[in-house]
């Protein structure tokens, strides 16, 4: 009998707190990584012939320059508000679309159904909780103002002010803004995410078949490698994503084309590259974090099962 088949399946109060605590661990560690990527995917440098965009290094150097260095955590807010529930319903749907997938017989799940529940549980956070998370945390990213100077006051003071400054000048339906190419790269990322990673860590246990749990290192180890695979796959459906969020709609305008629009303005203005704007940071970004996410949940999830006297099984076992 494997490992999984001898144990029950997570309950939703595992997944809302190790998930929740991974999440904020997470945007903790790489939140700068993000606001240098968001500067780099908004900026025009590079248009002019001879000269080449800004790199990461340079983009983050210009930021506490001119910023001072807590500039590199504006969004922080937004982020850590919506990281629990972000999680949570990640978690969650991911296992309901899974079970709802597998085999009615046996209760496996193949590798295509995998990646088809990592697919639905990205489209199902994108809705409910990451794209007005991202359109909030773009704008307080994108404004350039320092935080040293008291009298250089931004238009968005923190994120509850933003939300509050966005419904009211353009509406709800800003705060979704971008919700399809977001639901699209979410669903890609979770897509490939959770499948390498599961597919990884069987690998590994099968390797060490004397092992009762994968030591932390190795589930960091995996979740930097499953992390990467996401954000090559959709980079420019990100840059995109960027500017959309952080441009005001144009009366008449469709959400169709204003993408259109935006993504025929890089491809005449900037070149193929702006696509690519902001890869390094947000690879950077987006593999240590899903390392720190994988490492802290199952470590929490552990902690949570002895303390219960329960034997629940990891949210990505087979």
């Amino acid at each position: 009998m494997s490992r999984a088949a001898e144990k029950k399946p997570v309950g939703f109060a595992t997944q809302l707190t190790a998930g929740g605590l991974a999440g904020a661990m997470e945007a903790l560690c790489c939140q700068p990584l993000d606001t240098i990527k968001v500067r780099m995917q908004l900026s025009r440098s590079g248009r002019a012939p001879g000269t080449k965009p800004r790199g990461f290094i340079a983009t983050g150097a210009m930021i506490v320059r001119r910023e001072t260095p807590l500039a590199l955590y504006k969004g922080l807010g937004a982020v850590l508000s919506g990281i629990v529930p972000k999680m949570a319903i990640r978690f969650a749907s991911f296992e309901k679309y899974k079970a709802w997938l597998a085999d009615k017989e046996t209760g496996a799940t193949a590798v295509g159904s995998i990646f088809l529940a990592g697919l639905g549980a990205g489209v199902t956070e994108a809705v409910l909780v990451v794209t007005p998370m991202e359109v909030v945390k773009i704008r307080l990213q994108a404004q350039q103002h320092s935080l040293a100077d008291p009298l250089e006051a931004p238009k968005y003071r923190n994120a509850g002010h933003a939300v509050y400054a966005i419904v009211r000048e353009e509406g709800f339906s800003a705060l979704y803004r971008g919700v399809t190419l977001t639901a699209l790269r979410q669903a890609t990322n979770q897509g490939a995410n959770f499948t390498a990673y599961q597919e990884l860590k069987k690998f590994a246990q099968e390797k060490q078949p004397e092992l009762t749990d994968l030591p932390s290192w190795q589930h960091m180890l995996i979740g930097l490698i499953s992390g990467a695979m996401g954000p090559f796959s959709n980079a420019p459906i990100d840059t995109i994503k960027t500017r959309l969020q952080k441009a005001e709609a144009l009366p008449g305008q469709t959400a169709f084309q204003r993408i259109a629009a935006i993504a025929t303005d890089m491809w005449r203005q900037e070149g193929v590259r702006s696509f690519y704007k902001g890869i390094t940071p947000r690879v950077l970004r987006v593999a240590p974090g899903q390392a720190v996410v994988f490492a802290v949940y199952e470590r929490v999830r552990r902690i949570m099962e002895t303390l219960n006297g329960s034997s629940e099984d990891n949210t990505y076992s087979e």
